[in-house]
Formats: C-alpha cells, structure tokens, sequence
C-alpha cells in the first residue's frame, strides 16, 4: 500500500480524489497541511507527496523542497509547461518523491504518476 500526503495551496480535496481513482485500491490517502505533510515524507509516515498552486512549484513544492531538499521534489506541470510522460517516468526512476502542480494539469499528471508509481 502506497502512503500519499497531499498538500500544496489549492485543490488539496480534488487532488486526493484523484490520486484515489488512479489508485487502484492499492493508496491510503491523507490531505494534510503543507508543512505536515513535507514532515510526513521526511519522517517516512509517507511515500509520496502531491502539491499543487497557481505556478506548480512555489505554494506547491516549497515545503517539501525546504524539509526533503530539492533532489527529492519535481515541478511536473507549472504555468506554460507540463513534463511529458517520458519526463514523469525518469523523474520518478531518479527517486522523486514530491510531486507540484498547477490544478489545471492535474487530471492530466496525476494518472501518469500513479500509472509509474504502481509499476
């Protein structure tokens, strides 16, 4: 069972439907503040933490970058930019584990990141 904290400045509930319908059955979700869930990941109550803000990377990924360090954490989609599938895929191979966003991208990168993630 894959842990995932969601956290980020908006859409946190959305996200987190999300992250359950692509799940199959095989995610415990939480929706958490930003800073609670960076310490989720840090500490390894979780393996995996989703954000999303207006610019994909700030509100979205700053707790995460400050608590995990940026090695950890990828912008997958901000304003005027979505990685590609390819991209996602590598990132994760890499050993991210916090993913940003802008809401307007999530339907599209949260199957994608899920799909690699249950490989």
């Amino acid at each position: 069972m894959l842990r995932i904290v969601v956290g980020g400045a908006l859409n946190k509930n959305e996200n987190a439907a999300l992250i359950e319908q692509y799940g199959q059955n095989q995610v415990e979700v939480k929706v958490m503040g930003d800073l609670q869930a960076a310490m989720a990941l840090k500490n390894g109550e979780a393996d995996y933490y989703f954000g999303s803000c207006q610019t994909g990377a700030g509100g979205a990924l700053s707790m995460a970058i400050a608590l995990n360090g940026m090695s950890k954490c990828i912008p997958v989609a901000m304003v005027g930019k979505v990685l590609d599938d390819a991209e996602i895929a590598a990132a994760i191979a890499q050993g991210k584990t916090a993913f940003g966003f802008v809401p307007e991208a999530a339907a599209t990168v949260i199957p994608v990141i899920m799909g690699e993630l249950l490989k």
